[in-house]
């Protein structure tokens, strides 16, 4: 008999290694290299008496027919966003998030919603009975189309797809499928591998959509090889806190669309309801008058936002003045707390500052930049920004104002939420006027505190 081979993986980035190292030559980390058993696969056996799928044959480019994407259209009209318009034929999708954010509630949404298409949805956490129980509690009914099957082993499943053909195909999840080729245990590093591969295999031979659900790690990242990422077609991230209502899926990759897409929903008794107006969201109805609040236009993928920004600064209690940022970079806030001091001659040296991003996004866009710099020195000297003002621009190193992109969205966007001035770098250029909005321009910090504050 042959010796059973044996590699080693990296239970961090997925590294792979004929022999033991105490340290991965990757991710530079101790004592994270498990050893994994190979199974060969059996002689006789083909992919296609696996999957049903044909052996293809290498083509010239003027011989591939057709041009555009075939795309199954989903009546969730956030999570069209994020997929770019539709789910598309032959595509796996990987689904993130932490335990309980939402997962399985937004993906049987999805299963249910679908009328005249077959979609397999396939568990292999949850029983029947505690599915019929998530759809009772949704109120969705029964959906003569959709069928549920609670397997772990991916022969199985593809014994059932032979026989009902569907148009969809959702597994929960891919950490509990296995696979008879692996020699390993179920959510092992080998194990997901190959089982993501067959499934993979699956969609593009078969032309069906297929949607994977991903377990995440401490650090947020999707549990198991990094290569898992770059198998698949499009990389969806479940964002939001469990003790608050709304959710984000965000987009981290897409190869049919945008990758900076994102849509909002509100997860309440019945399921997730769709947030059509995400800018009244990210905007919290407080008091008025109060210092440290700026709104900001912002963009994400095709989408313009307003979200609010709070600062708070305070006298250090210490000997080190604290920086302490939610859903902002804290680099880019200490460059930005640099700019005030050095440009604009604000003592911020032994403050606490405090900045948070209401709504529970993380931001990204620089464009957030001036009302940053607005909420903090508002919060500094006390005094609240004029009402119905909103802010869209970068600020650089030495203190002037840099254009943005899309500004004419983001002008409509404020305008739309009734704001009446928006401050921006004088170097953009709205090729249109938005009506029922002021736009004021400036090109240093100075002159927009000099404008507000006097």
């Amino acid at each position: 008999m042959s010796k059973q081979k044996s590699v080693f993986f990296c239970t961090d980035c997925g590294y792979e290694s004929p022999k033991w190292l105490g340290k991965c030559p990757s991710c530079h980390t101790w004592h994270t290299m498990k050893e994994q058993k190979l199974v060969k696969a059996p002689k006789t056996e083909k992919w296609g008496q696996q999957t049903g799928g044909q052996n293809n044959k290498p083509l010239r480019l003027d011989e591939i027919e057709g041009g555009a994407e075939i795309r199954l259209p989903v009546s969730d009209m956030e999570l069209a966003r994020t997929l770019g318009g539709g789910l598309v034929a032959g595509s796996v999708i990987l689904i993130g998030g932490e335990p309980g954010i939402g997962k399985s509630t937004l993906l049987l949404q999805l299963a249910l919603s679908f009328k005249g298409q077959k979609v397999l949805y396939v568990s292999g956490e949850e029983s029947a009975g505690q599915i019929k129980m998530r759809a009772s509690r949704m109120e969705a009914g029964d959906a003569e189309d959709c069928y549920f099957l609670t397997e772990t082993h991916t022969h199985r499943v593809f014994e059932e797809t032979k026989e009902l053909t569907p148009n969809l195909l959702i597994v929960d999840s891919i950490q509990t499928m296995q696979s008879s080729l692996a020699d390993a245990t179920p959510g092992s590093l080998l194990q997901i591998r190959q089982t993501a591969s067959e499934f993979i295999r699956y969609a593009k031979e078969t032309g069906t959509p297929v949607i994977l659900v991903g377990h995440i790690t401490k650090d947020g990242a999707i549990a198991g090889p990094k290569v898992l990422e770059h198998m698949v077609d499009t990389v969806l991230q479940f964002e939001g806190d469990q003790h608050f209502m709304y959710r984000i899926l965000r987009t981290i990759k897409n190869r049919f669309g945008p990758a900076s897409e994102l849509g909002i929903y509100e997860m309440g008794s019945a399921g997730l309801r769709q947030v059509s107006n995400p800018s009244q969201v990210l905007m919290s109805h407080g008091e008025k008058g109060l210092n440290g609040v700026a709104i900001s236009a912002m963009i994400e993928g095709a989408r313009p936002l307003l979200i609010e920004t709070q600062s708070l600064v305070s006298p250090s209690s210490y000997g080190t003045a604290q920086r302490t940022t939610t859903g902002f970079d804290g680099k880019r806030l200490n460059m930005l707390l640099a700019v005030l001091e050095r440009r604009c001659g604000f003592k911020l040296g032994m403050q606490d500052v405090f900045v948070n991003m209401a709504g529970g996004i993380k931001v990204t866009d620089p464009a957030v930049d001036l009302a940053i710099c607005a909420s903090i020195i508002s919060s500094m000297e006390d005094l609240p920004l004029p009402e119905k003002t909103c802010f869209a621009a970068e600020v650089g190193l030495g203190g002037e104002l840099r254009a943005v992109s899309r500004i004419e969205n983001r002008m409509a966007e404020a305008a739309k939420m009734g704001h009446h001035t928006i401050f921006i770098s004088r170097h953009n250029k709205p090729q249109e006027k938005t009506k029922g909005i002021t736009v004021k321009q400036f090109g240093k910090l100075n002159e927009v505190f000099e404008e507000i504050f006097g």
